[in-house]
């Protein structure tokens, strides 16, 4: 019989999220202002700007397998997680400062160069980050309070910096000085934080079972077919893609949508935008509750759900309707919280079939995977609304006829509804249970014994 899982001390909790903060403060400029920073400001043009980003996430995404790969296989005396996080750490924090400190001229060769070495210092960082998390305990309900603690470190750092242009908007500064100074806000904050974390958090110890049979096929074959096998990890990956489109979408039009559709200036903007986030990681506590009581699985059913009901009012405001979409934005804030904090502990839980079918723990791999979904979901969001927009004769920096203020409108609101209620669909009946988990992983402790912190 397994014996029940130890909390996590909150010393350890504290200090695995702690890079969190850092880590997210790029997430607003970079996924909101980058693209109409360089489009707008820069003058590149939307559909320049989202043609570099697609091509970056498409050399993006070849990276995920390999480090998820890497971060399981190789182990130094420090770990096999941890090399990783450090390499990645100073890459992305050069490329951070460049991108948002950018020279006269920069044009699209640079965006390009500069978002490539960004995205593969974040993925450096990212997987084997959210690999360590879904290794540091083996409970159900444990999982979720651990990705709560992350994900909510990193929505105040998202508030953090989406402060600080707005600020900066309000002092009399211009755009670019802002984002300079969340990039070098993220760099000083970021250094440290690794630091203690690599210091103070313990990677467990990796105890494989024996494979579970021989295979005639080869051992890249193999691994591929047993992934490809585990249909609740397919099932969940597929529904986080699809909700990936439909937060990627109205997350790159939001401030498109905000100074052309109602008219909100930059420093109403500011304060939309941090309201969003601030309602995100006060719901997080709350959703992670529920999830003890009603499933990780449904919990984040019914948050998608609650979006969408935000989000159906939107084509209906009119110009300068900033209080009613100041409620739109709380709620859809509060369906966000849940977005962050219940799929990675639900992709914990897929993982553990995993090991327990094949013998092996590939966290990495699994969590390279599911980077990679979320990766090609905001690359396809980009690539998809930029694009659309110009054709329909959107332009930034002047005016607009009223079909194209409706195409931004549709991209920014009806899509991603539409997404969501396909994503409800995929997820609703997702078979592992915190009763099936606490089976497999009764099986694992039979089969490897207990995972014990070093």
């Amino acid at each position: 019989m397994a014996v029940a899982a130890t909390p996590i001390d909150r010393p350890t909790l504290f200090f695995y999220a702690l890079p969190a903060f850092a880590l997210a403060m790029p997430t607003i400029p970079v996924y909101v202002y980058l693209p109409t920073f360089y489009a707008d400001s820069l003058g590149l043009g939307l559909a320049a700007t989202g043609a570099v980003l697609l091509a970056a996430r498409v050399l993006d995404v070849i990276t995920d397998p390999l480090v998820g790969i890497g971060s399981d296989r190789i182990r130094l005396r420090v770990g096999r997680r941890k090399p990783w996080i450090l390499a990645g750490a100073v890459l992305a924090g050069v490329a951070l400062v460049r991108l948002f400190a950018p020279p006269d001229g920069a044009g699209t060769g640079y965006l390009l160069t500069w978002v490539v070495v960004l995205y593969l210092g974040w993925t450096l960082v990212a997987v084997p980050y959210t690999a360590w998390g879904a290794e540091l305990s083996p409970d159900y309900h444990e999982r979720a309070r651990i990705t709560g603690a992350r994900e909510g470190v990193m929505i105040i750092g998202i508030l953090a910096a989406g402060s600080i242009p707005a600020a900066a908007a309000y002092a009399g500064y211009a755009e670019r000085d802002g984002l300079a100074a969340v990039a070098w806000l993220a760099v000083g904050f970021g250094a440290p934080a690794i630091a203690l974390l690599l210091w103070r958090v313990g990677e467990p110890a990796r105890r494989e079972a024996p494979p579970i049979a021989a295979t005639t096929a080869s051992p890249a074959l193999s691994e591929w077919r047993s992934i490809l096998a585990n249909k609740p990890f397919l099932r969940l990956m597929a529904g986080w893609f699809v909700n990936g489109l439909a937060n990627g979408l109205p997350a790159v039009m939001f401030p498109l949508y905000l100074e052309y559709a109602l008219e909100a200036d930059a420093v109403e903007r500011g304060v939309l935008i941090m309201t969003y986030f601030l309602a995100g990681v006060l719901a997080i506590p709350g959703w992670v509750a529920l999830s003890r009581r009603y499933g990780k699985h449904r919990v984040w059913c019914w948050a998608m759900l609650l979006a969408c009901v935000a989000f159906v009012w939107v084509p209906l405001l009119d110009a300068r309707a900033l209080g009613a979409f100041f409620v739109i934005c709380v709620v859809t804030g509060m369906a966000f919280g849940a977005d962050l904090a219940l799929p990675p502990a639900m992709q914990a839980d897929v993982i553990d079939l995993d090991s327990m079918r094949t013998g092996r723990q590939r966290a990495g791999l699994f969590f390279a995977l599911w980077s990679m979904s979320t990766k090609l979901a905001l690359a396809g969001a980009v690539g998809i609304a930029f694009p659309i927009l110009s054709a329909f004769g959107f332009q930034t920096g002047g005016a607009n006829t009223g079909g194209a203020i409706l195409v931004l409108t549709v991209i920014y609101a009806f899509a991603p509804t539409v997404l969501k209620i396909a994503a409800i669909a995929i997820v609703w009946n997702h078979p592992i249970t915190a009763r099936r988990q606490t089976v497999i992983r009764r099986r694992l402790d039979a089969m490897a014994g207990r995972v014990e912190l070093r």
